[in-house]
């Protein structure tokens, strides 16, 4: 049998097989921060195509720093029975589904908040400093605001019926802003050595987990390197996997790089070793490595494309699950197409608009993917052939108008 069909278990949830949708932006919320019919028709897509398990997009515990427009946040039981019968979707079909806990730090474009905040005022890199302002470096007081604001939001996920949380801890979010020397230069105990540096993801597992259930799952996304020079190093990033672990983690998955060297788009991928590129997966090699550090289970995601390298990867004990991101954007039933021993149909190819300083950032890896989500949900097929020009233009028109919106309700509180 393959080992993707397998069943596993973490706590008291079994996951009917090994395959786990890995975070992708859905950006399909209401300028309130509400999910809606467009997520649910989008999650059932893919509970009903045969997923285990499903991580969501990222959910923001502070609706005052969005990372982009029409994202989830989750501050209150104010929208207690719409996450209620999002989560049923998932019992409906046998999907767990972990919400990804999420602050975006540094990392909002300009004019869409009203300020932004980060361990310390470190301005971008210039190619992105025209998007991304510099931040403002936060107080203690809010550090230990937004850490019991995580908690709070796993609290209400639990009490809407979801199995689980994640923590976003990579790409360059205000977990992995915290983690990297580059984006922390504080002088206090939230800085400086590495173990001051882990204080604020320690923090919030501990928060989480005191106001959580034995049976409810913590998880947590880590970068293996930022791939910056002068960033996180890899023993630092060792004693990481291994402190969360040791704190009580039950799950971590895998991932690499930042907005400003974003390799979780593949974009690192040419660089890989002939035999790393054979296995299909861009962090495989890591998880090889960091297996016999820590005890938790694990999940690799990015490059996986084919049943025997999934299965491979399972066999190896390299990991305990194989996280699938953009096939599934134009696949919806693609986990049962690998159960059944077909590879995943359409290559994944980089987005590009053929505008140089916009496909130089990324962006078009996560809007691209966006677009198809809300035909989905709306209950329509996919487009593999979709525009990428089309679709950058429809973004930064929206982006435009929450601006404006943002600036206008500044103004009304001020």
């Amino acid at each position: 049998m393959s080992h993707l069909a397998e069943p596993i278990q973490i706590r008291n949830i079994t996951f009917k097989n090994r395959i786990i949708k890995g975070a992708m932006s859905e950006a399909l919320a209401n300028p309130a921060g509400q999910p809606n019919q467009l997520l649910f028709g989008l999650y059932e897509a893919w509970a009903k195509g045969g997923l285990g398990c499903a991580i969501t997009g990222n959910v923001m515990v502070d609706l005052r720093a969005k990372n982009e427009p029409g994202v989830v946040g989750i501050e209150s039981d104010r929208d207690l029975a719409a996450l209620t019968h999002w989560a049923n979707i998932g019992k409906q079909h046998g999907m767990v589904q972990l919400i990804q806990l999420s602050h975006p730090g540094r990392q909002c474009p300009k004019g869409l908040n009203k300020e932004t905040v980060a361990p310390s005022a470190v301005p971008f890199s210039p190619m992105l400093a025209t998007t991304f302002g510099t931040p403002r470096e936060l107080q203690e007081q809010e550090i230990l605001d937004i850490i019991q604001r995580f908690a709070t939001a796993a609290k209400i996920c639990e009490q809407a019926g979801f199995e689980g949380v994640q923590l976003h801890g990579a790409h360059g979010y205000l977990i992995s802003q915290f983690l990297s020397p580059l984006t922390n230069q504080r002088q206090d105990q939230w800085g400086g050595s590495i173990e001051n540096r882990m204080r604020f993801l320690l923090e919030i597992y501990q928060a989480v987990r005191a106001v959580t259930s034995d049976q409810f799952i913590i998880s947590v996304k880590l970068n293996s390197a930022d791939f910056q020079r002068g960033g996180i190093t890899e023993d630092e990033v060792i004693s990481v996997f291994k402190a969360i672990d040791a704190a009580g983690i039950d799950l971590i998955e895998i991932s690499g790089g930042t907005y400003e060297a974003p390799a979780m788009a593949g974009a690192k991928a040419d660089k890989r070793k002939v035999s790393s590129i054979a296995r299909e997966a861009y962090f495989l090699d890591f998880a090889d490595m960091i297996r016999k550090q820590v005890k938790c289970h694990l999940m690799v995601t990015g490059g996986f494309r084919t049943v025997k390298g999934m299965n491979d990867a399972l066999d190896s004990g390299a990991c305990d699950f194989i996280g699938i991101a953009r096939p599934l954007a134009v696949e919806t039933d693609l986990t049962d197409r690998l159960i059944a021993g077909q590879d995943v149909r359409y290559a994944v190819k980089p987005i590009k608009t053929g505008i140089p300083f916009v496909d130089k950032m990324a962006i078009m890896e996560i809007i691209w993917y966006a677009a198809q989500f809300k035909a989905i949900g709306q209950g329509k097929p996919a487009n593999p052939k979709l525009s990428p020009l089309k679709v950058f233009f429809g973004y930064a028109k929206g982006n435009v108008k929450a601006m404006i919106q943002g600036r206008i309700n500044s103004r009304k509180q001020a």
